[in-house]
C-alpha cells in the first residue's frame, strides 16, 4: 500500500553504512542473551537446540507500518496476558502516530529500527531487503516447522526475494478460498417489499427504486467509504472478473495486462454506478463519508443493501443489534448479482490469495532474530492461533481433537457477548493468521450446532462468500518501487484513475459522458508512462505464473 518518498530513499542509502558498522543497534529485546556483534548485524547465529519459550524472557519491539494501526497494550487482554505469563514473551509497541512513512523514515535516520515491522507485501519490503536491513528466515524453516507446514513451499516460494531467500512471514495465508466480499441485505425491508428476485443487475436496480420510494430515509445501496463498494459491482458484468483488476489498474488480455480505462467491462460497471448515483440510489457523499458513518448506517438498519469487500464485519454487529429489538429484523446475504445472461456460478465479487494479506519482517536491529522467528512460528501454529483467536485454554475451549482443533466449551455458545468481547480485544494482535487452521476449526464446530446457535458470519461464509471468492495469487507483487520510472508513473496513473472514477460516477449525465471521461483518462495516463507501467506489470505477472506452474 505504501511507497517510499524521496526522503525515505535518501535516508535508506545514507544510513546503510552506519547501520552495518554499529553493534547491538536499537534493539528493544531485553530478554535474549544471544545479542552478539554478529547477531546485531543480522548474521544468524543459530543455537544447536530450538528456542524454547518460558525458559527465559523474550522481549522485542513491534512496529505496525500503517497510518491507521495502533497496537493495543500487550498483556492487558486474556490471550496476550496468558502468553506473557506462560511463554515469557513481551511485545513493545511502536506507533506510527498516524504518519507511517514519516515514522519509518525517522527510525532509519535515527538508527532506531524496530525489531519487527508489520507491513504490506510490496516494494517497500524489497527496498529494505536490498539495502541489507532484513534478516532471512531460511535457516529457521525446518527448525521451527509451523510456517512451512501450514503455508507450504509454493506459498513461501512466491514470497522469496530476488536473491532466493525468504524475508517475509505471511499473515492469513491460505490454500483454500476465504473472504467476505459480497452483498448484505436488510432482511425486514426485503421481506416487507415481497422478497423480490435479486439475481441480476436489472433486479437490483428495480429493487433500489422500490426502496427509495417506500423508505425515503434509508440508503438504498450503501457503497462504503470512498465508494469502494462500486468496485465490487464490476464483478457483476463479466464472468471470472474480481475487483482486483480495478486495484491493479490493469486487466488481463491473453498473456498481457492492458488498460483499465478502455476495458469494456470496467466501462459498463462505471456506467451502471453513474446511473445509480444520478437516481440517488447511493449516498451522494459516498466519496467523502467516514468509515464511522458507514458503520452507523449499517448497524442501525438505515441501509437496504450494502456492497463491500467485507460487509460481514458491520453486518454481524448490525444483525445482532437489530434482532435484539425485533426478531424479524437483521441481515441476510444474497448470491452476488450478475448481468442477465451470465453464469452466476462464475461471478466473483471478492478474491483471495495464497499469500494472504500482509507480512512481518525481522530487521537486523534485533539481537535475537531466531527467538523472534520462533515466536512468530509458534504464534502461527495451532496453539498460538487457538490462544489469540479464542483465549487461553479453560474458558471457551478445553483440549483439542486429533486434528489439533480446539474442543469448544458450552461457554463458547452460552456466553456470546463475552466471547465476542475477547475476540475483539485480540483482533489487532493477529499478525500471523493461519487461515486454514482457524477456518477449519471454526467450521468443524459450527457443523455440530443447531441452526439457531450457529454464528451469523460463519453461516454466510459457508453458504455464499467463501464460494464466491476468486484466486488471484498470480497477480501479487506487481507494483514497482516508488523511486523507479514505473513507480513514478504508477502514482500519476493512480491520481488520474481516482479522479476519472469519481468524475464519471458523480458528474456524468449519460453513458456517453462516462465514456468521454474515461477516454480522456486513457489519453492522460499514456502521457505519464502508463504503457511502460503495463509492460512492467505484465512481466511481473508472467513471473508469478511461471512460479505457480
Amino acid at each position: 500500500m505504501t511507497t517510499f518518498n524521496k526522503a525515505f530513499q535518501t535516508a535508506l542509502s545514507v544510513t546503510l553504512v552506519v547501520l552495518l558498522v554499529l553493534t547491538g543497534c536499537s534493539s528493544n529485546n531485553k530478554g535474549g542473551d544471544t545479542g552478539t556483534e554478529e547477531a546485531a548485524n543480522g548474521k544468524q547465529e543459530e543455537s544447536a537446540a530450538p528456542y524454547v519459550f518460558g525458559e527465559k524472557p523474550l522481549e522485542f519491539s513491534f512496529y505496525g507500518h500503517y497510518d491507521w494501526y495502533t497496537m493495543p497494550a500487550w498483556g492487558e487482554d486474556l490471550a496476550t496476558k496468558w502468553i506473557k505469563d506462560n511463554k515469557k514473551v513481551n511485545v513493545v509497541p511502536i506507533s506510527s502516530g498516524g504518519a507511517a512513512k514519516q515514522k519509518l523514515n525517522t527510525m532509519i535516520v535515527s538508527q532506531e529500527l524496530p525489531d519487527v515491522i508489520w507491513m504490506e507485501r510490496d516494494a517497500d519490503v524489497e527496498k529494505l531487503r536490498s539495502e541489507g536491513m532484513l534478516v532471512p528466515f531460511d535457516d529457521y524453516l525446518d527448525k521451527y516447522p509451523n510456517l512451512k507446514k501450514w503455508a507450504g513451499d509454493a506459498t513461501l516460494d512466491m514470497l522469496r526475494s530476488p536473491d532466493g531467500k525468504l524475508y517475509q512471514f505471511p499473515n492469513w495465508y491460505t490454500t483454500q478460498p476465504n473472504g467476505n466480499a459480497g452483498y448484505l441485505v436488510n432482511k425486514k425491508i426485503y421481506e416487507e417489499l415481497g422478497s423480490p428476485s435479486l439475481e441480476t443487475t436489472d433486479d437490483l436496480f428495480a429493487y433500489l427504486l422500490q426502496v427509495k420510494e417506500k423508505y425515503p430515509n434509508v440508503v438504498p445501496l450503501e457503497v462504503g467509504q470512498t465508494a469502494a463498494g462500486i468496485d465490487i459491482l464490476v464483478s457483476a458484468f463479466a464472468e471470472n472478473r474480481p475487483y482486483t483488476y480495478n486495484a491493479m489498474m490493469a486487466v488481463p488480455s491473453g498473456d498481457k495486462l492492458v488498460s483499465i480505462f478502455t476495458d469494456p467491462v470496467y466501462r459498463e460497471s462505471i456506467q451502471y454506478a453513474s446511473k445509480l448515483y444520478r437516481e440517488k440510489l447511493i449516498s451522494q457523499d459516498s466519496f467523502t463519508q467516514k468509515l464511522e458513518q458507514v458503520e452507523q448506517k449499517v448497524i442501525t438498519g438505515n441501509i437496504a443493501v450494502y456492497a463491500a469487500s467485507s460487509p460481514t464485519e458491520f453486518g454481524a454487529k448490525g444483525n445482532a443489534l437489530l434482532k435484539a429489538k425485533d426478531p424479524n429484523a437483521g441481515y441476510i446475504m444474497v448470491w452476488p448479482v450478475h448481468k442477465a445472461g451470465l453464469d452466476k456460478t462464475k461471478i466473483f465479487p471478492g478474491d483471495y490469495k495464497q499469500l494472504g494479506w500482509n507480512v512481518s519482517v525481522i530487521t537486523k536491529a534485533a539481537k535475537d532474530p531466531e527467538a523472534i522467528f520462533a515466536f512468530l512460528d509458534w504464534f502461527t501454529g495451532p496453539e498460538g492461533q487457538r490462544t489469540i483467536m479464542w483465549g487461553p485454554e479453560g474458558l471457551y475451549w478445553d483440549g483439542t481433537d486429533s486434528d489439533e482443533a480446539p474442543l469448544f466449551t458450552d461457554k463458547f455458545t452460552g456466553d456470546v457477548e463475552g466471547r465476542e468481547a475477547l475476540m475483539a480485544s485480540t483482533v489487532n494482535f493477529q499478525w500471523n493468521g493461519n487461515t486454514v487452521y482457524v477456518d477449519k476449526s471454526k467450521m468443524k464446530f459450527e457443523s455440530t450446532l443447531p441452526a439457531e446457535k450457529r454464528s451469523w458470519e460463519t453461516y454466510w461464509q459457508s453458504e455464499i462468500t467463501w464460494k464466491t471468492q476468486y484466486d488471484t495469487t498470480e497477480f501479487v507483487n506487481l507494483d514497482p518501487a516508488g523511486d523507479t520510472d514505473e513507480g513514478i508513473a504508477a502514482q500519476s496513473v493512480l491520481d488520474i484513475y481516482e479522479k476519472a472514477r469519481a468524475a464519471a460516477i458523480m458528474n456524468a449525465k449519460s453513458d456517453e459522458e462516462v465514456n468521454s471521461i474515461l477516454d480522456k483518462a486513457e489519453e492522460n495516463a499514456m502521457k505519464v508512462g502508463y504503457e511502460k507501467l503495463l509492460q512492467y506489470k505484465t512481466a511481473k505477472w508472467q513471473e508469478n505464473v511461471s512460479k505457480l506452474k
